[in-house]
Formats: C-alpha cells, structure tokens, sequence
C-alpha cells in the first residue's frame, strides 16, 4: 500500500496571514486541528511546506523558523493533530542577503521540498494532494504529480503572477474555503 501525504502550506492555510512578513506565533485556523486528525485517521501523513522569503530578506533567521515550526507542531499535537515534519525554504532570487540568493529548486512552484519529503517519508506523489492558498502552491503540486487544492482562507487567492512560465499550469483540481473542507470533500463528506 502507497504511503500518501497532505502537503500544506502554512501561511493563509494551517495558520493566519496578516501579510506581514517575518511576523511569528501566528493562530492556528479555526478547524485546521480537527481536519489533520481526520485526514491522519484517513491514512494520510501530515507534510507542512512554506516559502520563507523572510529569512532571504533578513526579517527572521532559520532558527526562528524552526522554532516557530517547534512551537505550531506542539500546539497542533496538544489538540490530537501530529504534523510528521515541516520544511520550508528560505530562498529567492533577489535576496537581500547574497547567501539565500538562490533560484532553487524547494521555493514554490517548484517542487523540490514536495520531492525531498516523498524521499525521506517513503510518500507515494501520485497518491498525495498539496493543499494551498496561492497559484504557487498548485503549481508546485501539479509539478511533483500531486492533486491539488486551492483553499480562500489565505489572503493570496488572485496575486499577479509574473509570468505563466512560473507558475507553469496553476489550475487547481478542486477549491475549498479553507483546510477542514478541502479535507471534508477528499474524505467523501460535505463540503
């Protein structure tokens, strides 16, 4: 049997987005707790995957990310929803500090952090669905042969996307308001 993941983003999907970035010890959604314990009982693993422009631009470090990433999984499992890892890259082409100035291949829509987690969690891509709120995230899914869904619980639903050429086809298989039912509609149930 193939081992299947929910890839989330975290920003705008598993926690809130103010829009202000290196902002830290964001809420948890409403309802984001109760859909991973469905989805975990569902048979799937729990991939978070996040851009973190912020570490590129100096506003938080890798540390504070990791820790942030510490204090969400806690918090999550208090609530009976185990996230089984984080990952989250802190590139961009134009970084501010030249050390993360980086066209690579984990910042979405690529789908690098998609392919080292199938790697290191033994993940079936084709069976799995990554869960976002932005064209990049479909476009990183749809890259790595994951299903996708763009959830409007972020505040990224219609960003100007640059050029189609890095978004390559951004189309979502489904759409859901937010976490709990984009995992309703996958499970079978009301959505």
């Amino acid at each position: 049997m193939s081992v299947r993941a929910l890839f989330l983003d975290r920003d705008g999907v598993v926690v809130g987005d103010d829009g202000r970035p290196g902002a830290r010890a964001r809420a948890i959604l409403p309802g984001t707790a109760a859909a991973i314990r469905e989805a975990r009982a569902a048979g799937y693993r729990i991939i978070v995957v996040t851009n973190q422009t912020a570490v590129a631009r100096g506003l938080l470090t890798e540390d504070e990310v990791r820790a942030e990433h510490a204090r969400l999984g806690a918090e999550l499992a208090r609530e009976g929803a185990l996230v089984d890892a984080f990952y989250y890259c802190p590139h961009h082409p134009n970084a501010t500090l030249p050390q993360y100035r980086v066209a690579c291949d984990c910042r979405k829509p690529r789908p690098g952090m998609l392919r080292a987690a199938a790697a290191e969690h033994g993940l079936d891509l084709a069976a799995s669905v990554m869960i976002g709120d932005r064209p990049s995230d479909v476009a990183a899914g749809r890259r790595a042969g994951c299903r996708t869904v763009l959830v409007e619980s972020g505040m990224h639903l219609a960003p100007p996307i640059e050029s189609p050429d890095d978004f390559g086809d951004a189309r979502p298989d489904a759409t859901a308001v937010d976490l709990a039912a984009a995992v309703r509609a996958l499970l079978g149930g009301a959505g």
